[in-house]
């Protein structure tokens, strides 16, 4: 398999929410990082940010639009989409289902070595999903008007 078949198989993983092969796509010390919030997953918790948005996002879709691959690297514009209807873990707690719907851009940079991915910097737009949730909505009440 070629660099953009690797990256497509591993998208097809996270779609079918299998941990086992979600870990296997990684080099022993590949990472994961959620560059919305700054977190990066090593070992068995890289497997975390798919099970939390597919625990949320029961119907969790990954719509690839354009996938570029130099070398060793292979950068993804996507969408990520689905329906909030389960328990979203964020920093400081636990979102409740809000019944909306996400449609939200995102672009993901792999590195890959020996065909498997050594490196995932994933940057969902993270506000953009808040809104689409409901959630900045809560802002109104942080927000000071200006003089």
């Amino acid at each position: 398999m070629d660099n953009e078949q690797i990256v497509r198989g591993a998208y097809q993983i996270a779609e079918d929410k299998d941990s086992k092969a979600w870990l296997a796509a990684f080099t022993e010390e590949g990472t994961f990082t959620d560059e919305s919030i700054g977190v990066t997953y090593r070992g068995q918790d890289r497997y975390y940010p798919v099970e939390n948005y597919g625990r949320a996002f029961p119907d969790m879709h990954r719509e690839l639009y354009q996938v570029y691959v130099s070398g060793d690297i292979v950068v993804v514009q996507l969408a990520l989409q689905g329906t909030h209807n389960g328990p979203l873990s964020v920093a400081g707690g636990t979102l409740g289902p809000t019944g909306n719907r996400m449609d939200a851009p995102c672009c993901d940079v792999f590195q890959l070595v020996g065909g498997k991915i050594a490196r995932f910097d994933c940057y969902p737009s993270g506000s953009v999903i808040l809104a689409q949730l409901g959630v900045l909505g809560a802002l109104d009440a942080a927000v000071r008007p200006d003089p």
